[in-house]
């Protein structure tokens, strides 16, 4: 068990600093040593409107989701919070302004809706805040430096986190900001405390094996991209996917790659094929109503097989949808969205760690197959921070292209040859000897326009038969399957960021005594049939939990593999509960455990 648990979740306005805090805290944890999880929500409305929650799990061991129930709640905007007083822990703290500016009706005070088992720390936050500061803007940085006072919380690591963040603001903040912190620290030091809540020592990650960071899924995707040596990338914004491009954008250029915003979407797919086409390592990234703007021209990519790398960070759908809200609804689009049969590659990783690992090998596997690859993210992940270990070496390969042999140089170039494993040797243009024919049509091995049934049936199983090769490829988790080994009373299968709830729930189940396994996949096209198949065998019943409507994966798996499975298909615009799965996962183990009886 983990020494340290603790989940801290901050509430507010837009406005409020709500955010801001959450990511001093989760710094300043990550510094100390500890093991972070965290994820914020907030509003598509503008400055002033709407509730933010940031929520940070603090763990000494390594841990795979938020928990359903936080262990403090610190409230900046007592309207906002007051829905969340149930989801605080017995013996959990609630934390709030003792001191508002005016009398407030009865009921809308946060005091009057802590329960029974919940401990309350009143703080007059805006009167700290003027005192020391000359003014109320500086309050949640007060509450900020209460949290760390009054758990015993280093004060170095909170200085060192909130240096970093106002590293681009006038002294006179920075200096503000420090007094209100330290208001807030004295004040939790000295308030009487029942150690219902602890920080115990942290367990330090195995450094020698690598470099620990603590970063989003976006982040992990720019540092793939980079690592990976790509070196041009053309996108347009649109949340929650343009930090990538924010980021690329700063670090990009250092590396003497180019970036380029485009007017659209369409725009931005058909530069990143170009660019592919030219032999540059070319990305975009998007959310689903760009992907779907997108599906035209990524036909175009898998015709005339040209490397090119997609992110997509889903959000809740359909049409412009929810932009703040995640989901995993994007699945169909991404495998089979466009015109034909256009078989391309999908990945879907798991984790922030995942995301890093997936962004670099998407362009080996996009240049070695000749093909779009598309890396689904969404907004939990792309968002949500995790402490990770990186390994020092670079584990991508610089260039993963299929060249013409010297020996076939003078003659007649066949751009889209038969060969045994479906890749044709590709050249550059401007490559002597190299000219060739591209286009949208279907074609001969030399690229000419060629409608034939033979030709349009070889054509065919050559372009889908060579992405089964990406189902070895080295160096990244196709499938994986955690728990008991053999045959189990109940299997979880899952994909993308759900995975963690899905770890998370059996461990507990696992706690229970239930009989279960968990399988991630990563790989989504094409699908790794073998593996699932195997763990079904072993499965006396399978649950598929998944954050869109449809049962989207449940749908994908199923057609390859015909198996009654049990669907858990949400949409609440937040992660997946874990108590949700849990209580799939106890119901299922009842029935399979009954029906072995009889």
């Amino acid at each position: 068990m983990n020494r340290t648990d603790v989940q801290v979740a901050f509430c507010g306005s837009a406005g409020d600093g709500t955010i801001a805090v959450g990511d001093i805290f989760k710094r300043a944890m990550a510094r100390a040593g500890y093991r972070v999880i965290a994820f914020d929500i907030y509003p598509p409305e503008i400055r002033g409107f709407g509730k933010c929650i940031a929520r940070v799990r603090v763990t000494a061991e390594q841990a795979y989701s938020l928990k359903r129930q936080s262990d403090v709640l610190v409230s900046l905007n007592d309207g906002h919070a007051i829905p969340h007083v149930p989801e605080v822990c017995d013996y959990g703290a609630v934390i709030y302004d003792n001191n508002p500016i005016a009398a407030l009706a009865e009921g809308r005070h946060i005091s009057g809706h802590i329960q029974p088992a919940q401990l309350p720390y009143g703080l007059p936050m805006r009167e700290l805040s003027e005192q020391v500061t000359g003014g109320a803007k500086s309050r949640n940085i007060v509450a900020l430096g209460y949290v760390a006072g009054v758990f015993g919380l280093p004060k170095e690591v909170f200085m060192a986190a909130m240096e970093e963040k106002f590293s681009r603001k006038s002294a006179t903040i920075a200096n503000t900001n420090s007094a209100a912190f330290d208001a807030g620290y004295e004040a939790g030091a000295t308030v009487f405390r029942l150690d219902f809540i602890t920080f115990g020592d942290p367990k330090p990650a195995a450094v020698d094996i690598g470099d620990v960071r603590m970063m989003t899924g976006n982040g992990a995707v720019v540092r793939g991209c980079l690592d990976a040596g790509m070196n041009t990338f053309f996108g347009y914004p649109i949340t929650p996917a343009t930090s990538i491009m924010e980021r690329l954008a700063v670090e990009l250029p250092k590396r003497g790659g180019r970036l380029v915003q485009t007017e659209d979407e369409i725009s931005a797919i058909s530069a990143t094929i170009g660019a592919g086409y030219a032999g540059s390592r070319s990305a975009t990234a998007t959310s689903g109503p760009g992907l779907a703007l997108m599906v035209e021209m990524l036909g175009l990519g898998v015709m005339a097989e040209v490397p090119s790398v997609i992110f997509c960070s889903q959000r809740g759908g359909p049409s412009t949808g929810m932009p703040t809200k995640t989901e995993q609804s994007d699945l169909h689009l991404a495998v089979y969205g466009g015109a034909g049969d256009a078989q391309r590659i999908v990945m879907a990783p798991t984790n922030v760690e995942g995301a890093w690992r997936c962004a670099g090998k998407a362009f080996e596997m996009a240049e070695k197959y000749q093909t779009p690859v598309i890396v689904l993210l969404d907004l939990y992940l792309s968002n949500r921070y995790e402490t990770v270990v990186l390994p020092r070496n670079n584990p991508f390969e610089a260039e993963s292209v299929k060249t013409r042999p010297l020996r076939d140089r003078g003659m007649p170039y066949e751009r889209f040859a038969f060969t045994d494993d479906g890749v044709s040797p590709r050249t550059i243009p401007g490559e002597e000897d190299g000219m060739h024919t591209v286009t949208g049509l279907e074609h001969n091995t030399l690229g000419r326009p060629n409608d034939q049934p033979e030709m349009h049936e070889r054509m065919s199983e050559k372009r889908h038969n060579k992405l089964l090769a990406a189902l070895d490829h080295p160096g990244i988790t196709i499938s994986k399957r955690f728990g008991q080994e053999g045959p189990v009373d109940v299997g979880i299968l899952g994909w993308g960021s759900t995975f963690g709830e899905i770890l998370e729930a059996m461990f507990l189940a696992q706690e229970e005594g239930i009989s279960c396994s968990a399988m991630k996949v990563v790989m989504l096209s094409p699908l790794p049939i073998e593996p699932i198949r195997a763990f079904f065998n072993d499965c006396r019943e399978v649950l598929i939990p998944e954050l869109n409507y449809e049962g989207q994966f449940a749908n994908l798996v199923t057609a390859a593999l015909p198996r009654a499975v049990t669907r858990l298909n949400r949409v609440p615009g937040i992660p997946m509960s874990v108590d949700d799965i849990l209580d799939q996962i106890r119901r299922l183990a009842a029935g399979a455990r009954a029906s072995a009886a009889e």
